[in-house]
């Protein structure tokens, strides 16, 4: 009976240990970490998943492909970043959009002192962060310029698009690297310009929605070198003139994503990861191009149901 007592009072003792070991992990010295940590749930983590899977599919299939302790994170990062990109879509005054804008810039402020709102993407995003120990100025620099953006007006020259893709896709991908644990002159150097080959192509993909809401965000110094005006993206136009506009524009995402593999003999295997993205974006330049460069291509409408396979290949042969 003494023995059994003595397992019993073991095995107490044991769990006790267990549930002050999980306690600590989950609810550390502040109220504010408390509170995060309660909504830091498997909730929050399937929301994060959903909300990328269904607004950023080939962003979600590429964190997939991460390894598991910077796969979660990955997903708090594209669905941070999914959250900054629909404000400007979502909201019908600019106003709202910098109320928005002002929330997210507090949430990484609280994020950073350890007291996350209770929203789900915030709990992720503060995981992340405190796993990761991720570059406050990266996550502010995407605030900051989607929040410029709201001025919803075209981009007046090239050079001013590819300071919108440094400032939010390359920063997305600066962040990545960080949740591999990598710091790298060189891969920073190739995400750069990934970013900037990204910001590029989605530009030129979401031309058909915009121009069906009768917006028109292609550099305007383009647009005027080749005679086309908004009204002939507004109204959907496929003569030679859009084309040659949209076959400048391509060949810039084209020399980025040139001047990325550029670095590769010199870049860490491991940040090939943090490139998949690379995969999609040559999967649209050649499709674009198969269309000679007309935009509006129905070809262009539809997913390629083959990227999620070339992704897999790609993440095996660690290259980009």
């Amino acid at each position: 009976m003494a023995a059994g007592i003595r397992a019993k009072r073991g095995l107490l003792s044991s769990k006790t240990s267990l549930c002050r070991i999980f306690l600590r992990e989950l609810f550390p010295v502040s109220v504010g970490l408390q509170r995060a940590a309660s909504s830091a749930t498997s909730d929050s983590q399937k929301f994060c998943m959903e909300l990328v899977r269904s607004r950023d599919y080939d962003g979600y299939v590429s964190s997939l492909l991460l390894p598991e302790e910077a796969r979660r994170s990955s997903l708090a990062l594209r669905a941070f970043n999914v959250e900054l990109a629909q404000v400007k879509d979502s909201v019908s005054q600019k106003t709202i959009g910098l109320m928005r804008m002002q929330f997210w810039k507090m949430a990484i402020e609280e994020i950073y002192r350890d007291e996350p709102p209770g929203q789900p993407v915030s709990a992720e995003l503060w995981r992340a962060v405190r796993k990761h120990h991720l570059t406050k100025r990266w996550l502010l620099r995407i605030i900051t310029e989607r929040e410029k953006d709201l001025d919803d007006r075209a981009y007046r020259n090239l050079q001013e698009l590819e300071a919108y893709s440094e400032n939010t896709q390359s920063s997305l991908v600066y962040l990545l690297l960080e949740c591999l644990g990598l710091k790298n002159v060189h891969a920073d150097h190739a995400a750069s310009h990934i970013g900037k080959a990204q910001g590029i192509v989605t530009c030129l993909r979401a031309t058909p929605y915009h121009s069906s809401r009768r917006r028109v965000y292609l550099p305007m110094d383009i647009c005027m070198l080749h005679g086309a005006s908004q009204e002939d993206f507004i109204r959907g136009s496929r003569e030679q003139n859009v084309r040659d506009v949209v076959y400048d524009i391509a060949s810039q995402a084209h020399v980025h994503l040139q001047h990325a593999r550029s670095f590769s003999n010199n870049v860490p295997t491991a940040a090939n990861l943090a490139f998949l993205q690379t995969v999609v974006l040559e999967d649209f330049l050649q499709r674009v191009r198969r269309a000679d460069f007309d935009v509006f291509h129905p070809s262009l409408k539809n997913r390629n149901p083959l990227v999620p396979f070339q992704l897999y290949l790609r993440s095996w042969k660690k290259t980009y």
